[in-house]
């Protein structure tokens, strides 16, 4: 890749929403139809191409903020969706690890993805996308104005629920758009409905939901409004996702942030140009993307892992190539983040590369990657020292499992390279500290 680096948004939407996919099975696929559908509803009201792009983004994004499985199989039950803004969740990610609080998954997503700036309209449509119309009541909520695109996708979501993806499709819309006229005026905004069910007696409206080409569809209806990514909004975007990812354990909650740091660090003392270092604390911030496929028991097992525990572990850096292979524009990022547990002598994994085949910007990864998680403290333990940390890259080095070179690199500017990781993942946790207090005043 050269010359500039220019990423589609909508890519990075989609990449994110099947990233969270990954999660189980039995959300797969629900946010594409939510927007799916949200959109078919938005475009049946007449509602502007950029208000409509805003709603597909709002709609494959909607569950963020669900961070465990059993928060994400809450927000599939509609029998619950009523209530869900004051449903009581624990999470055991915040920076003390013990916060527990009464919020719900979407003032958490809302709270996770406003700061990004092309996300500001849509934060706030996340936010409020469990408010039920309540004959008009829901027009506001604590005060605050409802969007109406929270008010569509509340209805998306309600329909996309109601379906059973195991049986022919046709034949249950007649009774879930009995079910959704039945909530009309107290779940839905009446003109939303009459809208859907305009919508419902066409075909192509229901085929095109369990379509395997939803994603082609949804390309196709942000063209002409969809943005493109200079290299320091990819960045901002990369960071967002790693705080979704490293949100789901205590353990490695800065964990991205340190690696992206100390891959830059190694990368400019190597001499790689300015867009290359900007790509590898990109990649540093996607590199685990991959463990949203792994189980929150897994990852925050503080004893070793079992042999089949090792094999889900292995799974990570394959599905973090896989999210990223659909995106235009990220063909060598993508190498780089999925490669960090390559070694030199091809016994590393998923793929056993080796040797030349492992370019020099995965090589930097890998590195970072183990000096990172081996001097970072942890809930169960302290960081190594230095002098230890130094010892064990030059033990893998000397095994065939990471480049001499650079570790070379790293033991010469130890104290600098350390400095720049520690700040990194200081910053996260102040940042994850504001975080959590920003959520408690809700």
């Amino acid at each position: 890749m050269n010359g500039d680096l220019n990423v589609p948004l909508f890519d990075m939407v989609m990449c994110l929403s099947d990233a969270m996919d990954l999660v189980s099975p039995i959300v797969t696929g629900h946010h594409k139809r939510v927007a799916y559908i949200a959109s078919s509803i938005a475009a049946e009201l007449g509602i502007s191409k950029e208000d409509e792009k805003d709603l597909i983004i709002a709609g494959a994004l909607h569950d963020v903020g669900a961070f465990s499985l059993s928060e994400r199989i809450d927000s599939l039950n509609w029998d619950l969706s009523q209530e869900i803004l004051q449903e009581t969740e624990v999470f055991t990610a915040s920076p003390d690890y013990r916060y527990i609080g009464s919020v719900s998954h979407a003032e958490l997503g809302y709270c996770l993805i406003k700061k990004f700036s092309p996300f500001a309209k849509i934060a706030n449509i996340v936010r409020y996308h469990h408010v039920a119309w309540n004959q008009g009541r829901g027009k506001c909520f604590k005060g605050r104005e409802v969007p109406l695109g929270s008010h569509i996708l509340n209805l998306a979501d309600a329909i996309d629920i109601l379906i059973d993806k195991e049986r022919e499709i046709i034949g249950q819309s007649k009774l879930i758009s009995e079910k959704i006229i039945e909530k009309k005026g107290n779940s839905f905004k009446p003109e939303l409905v009459d809208a859907f069910v305009s919508l419902a007696q066409k075909e192509a409206f229901w085929f095109n939901i369990v379509s395997s080409t939803i994603d082609r569809t949804l390309s196709k209806r942000v063209q002409g409004v969809n943005i493109e990514l200079n290299p320091a909004s990819l960045l901002s975007l990369a960071n967002l996702f790693s705080q979704i990812i490293d949100f789901r354990s205590r353990f490695t909650a800065t964990h991205s942030s340190g690696v992206a740091a100390s891959a830059e660090a190694l990368a400019k003392l190597i001499g790689l140009s300015d867009l290359k270092c900007q790509q590898i604390k990109i990649a540093g911030y996607l590199h685990d993307l991959g463990k949203l496929a792994v189980p929150p028991e897994i990852l925050n097992k503080d004893t070793k892992l079992t042999k089949n525990e090792f094999n889900v572990i292995k799974k990570h850096p394959f599905y973090t190539y896989q999210i990223l292979d659909r995106v235009k524009g990220l063909d060598q990022i993508k190498t780089w983040a999925s490669y960090h547990h390559e070694r030199i002598d091809g016994r590393g994994y998923p793929f056993h590369a080796k040797g030349e085949e492992i370019p020099i910007e995965a090589r930097i990864m890998a590195v970072a990657d183990v000096f990172t998680a081996i001097t970072e403290d942890r809930p169960y333990r302290q960081g190594m020292n230095l002098k230890r940390a130094t010892n064990i890259l030059e033990e893998m080095a000397s095994d065939g499992a990471l480049d001499p070179k650079i570790v070379l690199i790293l033991k010469d500017n130890l104290v600098k390279i350390d400095r720049f990781r520690i700040e990194a993942q200081a910053r996260k946790a102040k940042d994850y500290e504001h975080f959590w207090e920003e959520v408690q005043q809700y």
